[in-house]
């Protein structure tokens, strides 16, 4: 799915949008044991709870794609013939209203994962008309020429809060307040069957995951069976040390600054251009980029090799690569932190036989808050 696609989909979760009639879910506690299941009807529940039940629930489509958001893709024998890919089938098909399918779903969740805190497990069907879009990217509400119907599951951790004192104003007392169970925004779910090209794509998934160094591999194993992809964070790391490890000596700081810049200048047009396609770099254009940067050829060939083996012929997305912000320079005593825009005012120089970062300062310099002069020799 590409970004227009999933805000396609976002903007559902609105009470005048959405169809989801009824939530279907279960309570976990910390020991991993059903405590409830539930069916809460919609139409009989206040408005402002419906909106936040469709706020929480749109949570799980929401993130950087390529890093809190990821496609799951099946193998084809397992549309065709796979325990996994028929129990979300069925779920699907069945619009979640039958318990002994929704059970065996919860009870798969339950067994692949470990939470420290109890935890509900939401399900919600959606039945979309899609829209007819012109050319002229407009859209004409009446008319619909197919209908996309999905499921969404959110997992959500359960923060317990303490009893406490409180005061009751109707009353005019102060009483104890007994312990409440707050539903905390999604940690991981998932969107079946992902929505490509404005249809049904029965071969993939929509995966979230709220934290880019955590996408819950276990879950991923248990619930479709795939290999799960590399959490961004883990991406970053693994390419920053095929780059240090490949280049060597030629591992400076130009270079590492010159491809997170190229790097940051492919994402920044891409945003520019408005392309809903994700954005992704291959080994081929990594190498051409060390290339620009005047690295050697040996060198280069060091370096695509290392990829090759830590990410196979993977295209990878740049945001996870780099940094977008601010660059770092860390020795074992010193951190410096410098905003993106930045970077070329810092420099690395060797003065008599000493190793020295140099960073060209103008006006405006405070040490510990204090405004400081820099006075010539």
């Amino acid at each position: 799915m590409n970004e227009k696609e999933i805000g396609e989909i976002r903007r559902r979760f609105t009470p005048d949008k959405s169809s989801i009639t009824q939530i279907h879910g279960c309570y976990v506690s910390a020991k991993g044991e059903i405590t409830s299941q539930f069916g809460q009807s919609l139409a009989n529940t206040p408005q402002e709870e419906v909106e936040n039940i469709l706020t929480t629930l749109k949570r799980t489509l929401s993130g950087s794609l390529g890093k809190n958001l990821t496609d799951i893709v099946f193998e084809t024998q397992q549309v065709v013939d796979s325990e996994e890919h028929k129990l979300l089938m069925a779920l699907r098909e069945t619009e979640l209203k039958n318990e002994e399918i929704t059970t065996a779903f919860y009870e798969k969740v339950i067994g692949s994962l470990q939470m420290e805190t109890p935890y509900m497990i939401l399900l919600a069907y959606d039945k979309y008309d899609i829209p007819y879009r012109p050319k002229d990217g407009g859209e004409l509400p009446d008319g619909s020429n197919d209908v996309y119907t999905y499921i969404l599951c959110s997992i959500c951790p359960i923060k317990e809060t303490k009893p406490v004192l409180s005061y009751n104003v109707p009353e005019n007392i102060f009483e104890n307040r007994g312990v409440d169970r707050l539903v905390s925004p999604p940690e991981l779910g998932f969107l079946f069957p992902a929505f490509d090209d404005r249809c049904a794509n029965l071969y993939s998934a929509l995966y979230y995951s709220k934290k880019a160094d955590e996408n819950h591999p276990e879950f991923i194993d248990a619930v479709f069976c795939t290999e799960p992809p590399m959490p961004a964070a883990v991406q970053q790391e693994t390419f920053r040390a095929v780059l240090a490890e490949s280049l060597g000596d030629q591992c400076s700081y130009d270079v590492v600054q010159g491809v997170t810049d190229r790097l940051r200048e492919m994402v920044d047009n891409h945003k520019a251009r408005k392309d809903p396609e994700p954005l992704a770099v291959s080994k081929r254009v990594l190498s051409e980029v060390l290339r620009d940067c005047e690295v050697e050829e040996e060198k280069i060939t060091a370096f695509a090799e290392s990829y090759e083996e830590s990410f196979g012929e993977q295209a990878l997305s740049p945001k996870n690569l780099i940094d977008q912000k601010e660059t770092q320079l860390r020795t074992p005593n010193i951190l410096i932190k410098v905003e993106a825009d930045y970077a070329h005012l810092v420099e690395t120089r060797l003065i008599d036989g000493k190793k020295y970062i140099l960073i060209r300062a103008d006006d405006g310099v405070e040490v510990n808050g204090v405004s400081v002069s820099i006075r010539e020799d």
